[in-house]
């Protein structure tokens, strides 16, 4: 028993100094911690102590020494809150961080012109379109006739240049109506855009205009279109359209549209009355092959009202017509 005793003894003192050894390595000096620049307690990567935390966090001393913003006078802020969290209140929402790390090596000036080639690389750049809303053959009580309406632009996303034409005739005589119209088209919001420039009328009479309106997306997905001419001798008028996209399945669209053309005076050389000159009430069903390519078949109703019907009376023309018609949207 003694012997055993004295055996457990002498291991104990061998381990002990083992144990330090490894009590030692197994718990070194801590590292010092990484520093938490402002920038990356708002992006959320780290967090600031609260004794070190500056007064204002939507504001940190280097952001204000450079001028980009002005510490807040409420009051240190918790350097965790974001968003809903702030404490209540009407000032402005603070800005957005800048990822402008980049300037402490090779300095503002250097970096300006780099930041701007990324943000005409994305989101300032030119584009372009094609779009041939109509391009249709329509049969009209026996008397075969067309009919085309598109539009091409280029620009960005604010500024853009439009060309847009439309017209009509019948097969074997001369166009009906032809018209031209060169835009600047200028975004006012997400959804519309601000237009004027220039019309120009073929047939049936030649005649120049200035145009302006407005054309977009209204709420629940109608496109509508706004414009109004006055020509070179004074005569006023005004355009009104609205289409709507049903979309029955994913390539199937039913596609319901109005037209409403108003003038403030009689217009004898193109055969237009005062007032409510006609109306156009079109219903086409297209099938998209692909997006950018979708033919389709319609039925269209016109009517022209008012003096213009007299107009077409005495000229030996039916005032009102019902066409159907085969033909193709496309785009690219």
């Amino acid at each position: 028993m003694i012997r055993f005793a004295l055996t457990a003894m002498l291991l104990a003192a061998g381990a002990a100094p083992a144990l330090a050894q490894h009590e030692h390595h197994a718990d070194p000096d801590p590292a010092p911690a990484m520093q938490c620049t402002p920038e990356h307690a708002t992006m959320g990567h780290c967090a600031i102590p609260p004794e070190e935390a500056p007064a204002d966090p939507a504001c940190p001393p280097e952001h204000a020494a450079m001028g980009h913003c002005t510490p807040s006078p409420a009051g240190p802020v918790d350097p965790q809150a974001s968003g809903t969290a702030l404490p209540a209140g009407d000032a402005p929402p603070p800005p957005a961080p800048r990822a402008n790390y980049a300037d402490r090596i090779w300095g503002s000036e250097a970096m300006a012109p780099v930041r701007d080639a990324l943000r005409r690389e994305h989101g300032g750049a030119s584009f372009s379109q094609i779009m041939i809303d109509i391009a249709e053959l329509q049969v009209r009580q026996g008397r075969e006739g067309y009919r085309w309406e598109g539009e091409g632009w280029f620009g960005g996303d604010i500024n853009r240049l439009v060309i847009k034409t439309e017209g009509e005739g019948s097969f074997g005589e001369a166009i009906e109506d032809a018209e031209v119209q060169a835009l600047y088209s200028r975004a006012i919001g997400p959804y519309f855009n601000l237009q004027g420039g220039v019309r120009q009328d073929i047939e049936p009479a030649s005649r120049t205009y200035a145009a302006f309106g407005v054309e977009g997306l209204a709420p629940y997905w109608f496109e509508v279109e706004a414009h109004g001419f006055v020509s070179t001798g004074g005569d006023v008028l005004a355009r009104l359209a609205a289409s709507y996209d049903q979309r029955i399945t994913q390539r199937l669209i039913l596609q319901p549209r109005a037209e409403f053309n108003f003038a403030a005076q009689d217009v004898r050389a193109s055969g237009i009355g005062s007032g409510l000159s006609d109306a156009e009430f079109d219903l086409r069903l297209r099938y998209e092959i692909v997006r950018e390519f979708a033919p389709y078949i319609g039925i269209s109703h016109s009517a022209k009202l008012g003096r213009t019907a007299d107009f077409a009376r005495a000229a030996g023309e039916d005032p009102t017509g019902t066409s159907f018609m085969v033909g193709v949207r496309a785009w690219f």
